[in-house]
């Protein structure tokens, strides 16, 4: 599939590569020189929460739904 570059630096993707891969107004492209060759992948987000995963941990012998009304009821629960 051939892109023509233009003037200012712009390329455009065709139609059928867009929606092949999910690509939409506002999606960031990453793109580096890898020995010659243009290479080009979405921009992917970290997931925010995933800093946080594990970290949290049970009062001892408490299960889930007991701490959960603990932090939601507070000791008179």
């Amino acid at each position: 599939m051939d892109v023509i570059v233009l003037g200012d630096g712009k390329i455009s993707i065709p139609k059928e590569l867009r929606s092949a891969l999910g690509l939409n107004p506002g999606t960031v492209l990453e793109m580096k020189n890898q020995a010659g060759t243009l290479v080009v992948w979405k921009k992917v987000e970290p997931d925010v929460f995933e800093k946080w995963r594990g970290r949290g941990h049970l009062p001892q012998g408490a299960n889930t739904d007991e701490y959960l009304r603990l932090i939601r009821d507070g000791d008179s629960g």
